[in-house]
């Protein structure tokens, strides 16, 4: 009879360390464990934070391991490298130690969870050295739970050790946290990352491009579990393709990535100013399934890229030969001042579209605005130029008197925001006007440029048609918008503030005051300000 075969087992588990040599970009906190370990200075409960899938419950697991190893002999002590063939060591790895408990806070939140620890650990291990309680996201543990484990985690009994794993540190009490050591697992570097991929895939027999892997290396964001679980999808893509390996071309493809000679072509685009260009490579980009968010994230990489070798620093391992001849080629023509302000720009792009209901229309109006800013003075040579006397005056001898100078065209603009309000109130645009005084908190007021922050919802065209109508009424193109930052009440409101802070006076008055002791069911309807002469 053939036996059956064994379940699949995806990346992620099956390649799970099981020693310290193989935990990757951790050395220091190996360390200081080893030398704890060493001279007998073992803490009785150990928390270990970092990002998701650096190796937190993997390096519990191995802790557990470290301190309950016998040896192949089952002589051995303690150690920061255990045998992995002993009793203990293959019973914890298998997690089915009975005297290494694993426990998920998520889903065991309440006090009566940690009641159950707290009495179980008065008594002796059963066959290991340690008692352990590995407990995954602990801050998901309630006040009440933590509250009843603080005396037993600040005497355990000796043969007990405590691991805790978060991934939010901020959350544990600062009670908790000042009875644990404390060990902040780091990201993992994308090079280590890429590394730990190619020997992965060259252990399951699939040959893979190195830009693949540098690839999943960056999406993975410093998580080996992420990265190995990407690399297992793009494994069964290639599988799926009939392709031999895994190709840099399909995980571009899988992660939903923008093509990057096809990012390059639109960077070069906007830095000529081609706006048919521009629009026809984003909308192609678009049809072809890419987020607009994800294009603008690529073109905010390569404005990173471009001024990392500026400075000589750029090193990334998934850049190819082109794009780093590309990259070269812009650094040696674009200035800092330019480069800072492309990234400003598409910076400002990226929030957009990522809160617009309309993205790839919030994209195009984002590049767009790139390319008018590209065809603006620079600011510094624009200083320069005023400061020396060129290009201030704007009528020359011959023209008519009529026509308009700097001077005039200042005296346009309001002098304050409710000036603003007035002018458009008295201009036939009282509507207007109206929502201004009652609705609109202003941030900025440096005409032509305004920050307001709306008090309810409005329209979604109010700022378009407030821009239009103080363009018809000022001659110059406004800029609205409505930022984050701190807003100064509404017009109401501060009306509304000064209209009690009147009465609150009124009403101090000791005459007033008198009234209404000797009247406590009276109110003030109607006041007028006397007027003293």
């Amino acid at each position: 009879m053939s036996e059956s075969p064994q379940p699949y087992r995806v990346l992620a588990r099956k390649y799970r360390p099981q020693n310290f040599s193989e935990l990757i970009g951790q050395d220091a906190m190996v360390t200081t464990l080893g030398n704890a370990i060493k001279r007998d200075r073992l803490a009785h409960a150990f928390l270990l934070t970092g990002v998701r899938g650096v190796g937190k419950t993997s390096t519990a697991r191995l802790i557990a391991k470290a301190l309950n190893c016998i040896g192949p002999d089952g002589q051995g002590g303690p150690t920061i490298a255990p045998c992995g063939v002993c009793e203990p060591c293959v019973a914890i790895a298998e997690g089915r130690h009975i005297d290494v408990v694993e426990m998920d806070a998520a889903s065991h939140t309440g006090v009566d969870d940690v009641r159950e620890i707290i009495e179980a650990v008065r008594y002796a291990a059963v066959s290991a050295r340690y008692k352990v309680y590995i407990i995954d996201e602990v801050h998901m543990l309630s006040k009440n739970a933590f509250n009843a484990l603080l005396k037993t985690l600040e005497e355990p009994p000796a043969h007990v050790k405590f691991l805790f794993a978060t991934t939010e540190v901020n959350k544990v009490p600062v009670t908790v946290l000042s009875r644990c050591q404390r060990f902040d697992l780091r990201r993992i570097p994308a090079e280590k990352l890429a590394a730990h991929f190619g020997n992965v895939a060259t252990a399951e027999g699939v040959q893979a491009e190195p830009e693949a892997l540098a690839l999943i290396a960056r999406a993975a964001e410093g998580s080996a579990r992420d990265g190995l679980s990407i690399l297992d999808q793009a494994i069964a893509h290639a599988d799926m393709e009939g392709s031999h390996g895994v190709k840099a071309a399909q995980v571009r493809e899988m992660l939903g990535l923008s093509d990057r000679g096809a990012i390059r072509r639109l960077f070069g685009d906007l830095l000529t100013g081609d706006a048919q260009t521009v629009l026809r490579g984003l909308r192609d980009q678009h049809d072809l399934g890419v987020d607009p968010v994800a294009i603008l994230r690529a073109l905010l990489e390569t404005v990173h890229g471009v001024t990392l070798a500026k400075v000589g620093s750029s090193d990334d391992p998934a850049l190819s030969n082109e794009e780093r001849e590309a990259l070269a080629d812009w650094a040696g023509r674009l200035s800092f001042a330019a480069l800072h302000r492309l990234w400003q720009l598409l910076l400002k792009g990226h929030d957009e579209v990522v809160r617009a209901s309309m993205p790839i229309e919030a994209a195009e109006m984002a590049l767009l605005r790139v390319i008018h800013a590209a065809q603006l003075p620079d600011p510094g040579d624009l200083i320069r130029k005023l400061s020396s006397g060129e290009g201030v005056a704007l009528s020359s001898p011959s023209a008519p008197a009529s026509a308009p100078t700097h001077e005039t065209v200042q005296q346009r603009f309001p002098e304050s925001f409710p000036a603003m309000i007035d002018l458009l109130a008295n201009g036939g645009k009282a509507h207007v006007a109206q929502q201004l005084h009652d609705y609109i908190g202003l941030i900025r007021y440096a005409p032509p440029a305004l920050d307001i922050r709306p008090a309810k919802p409005m329209p979604s065209e109010f700022n378009r048609d407030l821009g239009a109508a103080l363009k018809a009424l000022t001659g110059e193109t406004w800029e609205i918008a409505s930022p984050d930052g701190p807003a100064e009440p509404t017009l109401l409101e501060q009306d509304q503030a000064r209209e009690m802070a009147a009465r609150d006076a009124i009403l101090a008055t000791p005459i007033v005051k008198a009234a209404f002791d000797a009247f406590p069911e009276a109110e003030l309807l109607e006041y007028k300000a006397a007027v003293r002469g």
